[in-house]
């Protein structure tokens, strides 16, 4: 058994210088490599976190002019279909009063022709009565002297 142990002893007396050697390499791993291995992934942790952030900002701020935009696109169009109305009302206005005054004059002219149509019946009327006496007289003696001629 002491041979085992001397065995074991002078294995663990060669493995100390590999033993010291591995603890020296994994402290120079933590100083030269993992150190700032964690220090570059938190700082390019960093900035994706805040690249995302500023790009969500971004993205808010673009919702919001997008709304903005929205609400004046929309008053625009509520100012354009007001305009629209106001220039119908209008037009339609001015068609009316164009109308209105169309059928007066025209209703003017009715009765202008009306009275110069009765004034003229009147004349026609008053020449008739005149021209009636003549024609009667002209009538008789033109009927009579032939009944006279012919009952002689």
């Amino acid at each position: 058994m002491q041979e085992i142990f001397q065995q074991v002893g002078s294995f663990l007396v060669g493995a100390v210088p590999t033993m010291a050697l591995f603890v020296l390499l994994v402290i120079a791993y933590q100083f030269l490599v993992q150190g700032p291995l964690t220090e570059t992934l938190k700082q390019r942790r960093a900035r994706t976190v805040g690249a995302l952030e500023d790009a969500q900002k971004a993205i808010e701020k673009a919702e919001a002019r997008a709304a903005e935009y929205s609400e004046r696109l929309r008053q625009a169009r509520a100012e354009v279909y007001k305009l629209r109305e106001q220039r119908v009302k209008q037009w339609t206005a001015e068609r009316d009063a164009a109308l209105d005054g169309a059928r007066k004059t025209a209703g003017d002219k009715v009765a202008q022709a009306r009275v110069e149509l009765e004034g003229e019946a009147d004349r026609a009327r008053k020449s008739i009565e005149a021209s009636a006496g003549e024609l009667a007289g002209q009538v008789v003696r033109a009927i009579l002297p032939a009944a006279a001629g012919s009952s002689r």
